[in-house]
């Protein structure tokens, strides 16, 4: 750990799905391969949406940002998930996903980019403010389960 390794930066693919589902376990988010193959169906379709690769000597982590439009103020983009394999935590592999997802911001015509981080991870929160992001607020979160018709 520490040091900087070099990795390709690729789209994801379907045939990634197994991996991708493993990586966002590590997050704390456990997928099966079936459901991460139907995110990537869906997600990868939309211009919206890029969901970009690390790979050397195979996947090492990924990074998921979209296109967010409201009414109440310009487009941004959003870095919705980034997770790199613990063995290569503290490599750069995190920088380079998110330059690049950036860069695809950039290319979309957004002037800001936004990331969420839960208040317990710390490391992620010294992570970005080492990448100069800035915290803007506290909130909470609400959520409510809704029947999903079946």
């Amino acid at each position: 750990m520490g040091d900087t390794q070099i990795a390709a930066i690729r789209d994801a693919q379907i045939s990634d799905a197994a991996t991708l589902a493993a990586l966002a376990g590590e997050l704390g988010y456990p997928t099966t391969p079936p459901e991460m193959v139907h995110r990537l169906e869906v997600l990868c379709s939309d211009p919206r949406h890029k969901i970009l690769v690390a790979e050397r000597d195979g996947l090492m982590g990924w990074i998921h940002v979209s296109l967010i439009e409201t009414l109440e103020s310009e487009s941004f983009a959003e870095i919705r998930g980034l997770v790199v394999a613990e063995v290569h935590r503290g490599s750069g592999i995190g920088t380079q996903l998110v330059a690049a997802a950036e860069q695809w911001a950039n290319e979309k015509k957004c002037n800001r980019i936004r990331v969420r981080t839960n208040i317990v991870r710390v490391e992620a929160h010294a992570f970005y403010k080492k990448l100069g992001y800035e915290s803007k607020k506290t909130q909470d979160v609400f959520d409510k389960s809704l029947s999903n018709g079946g």
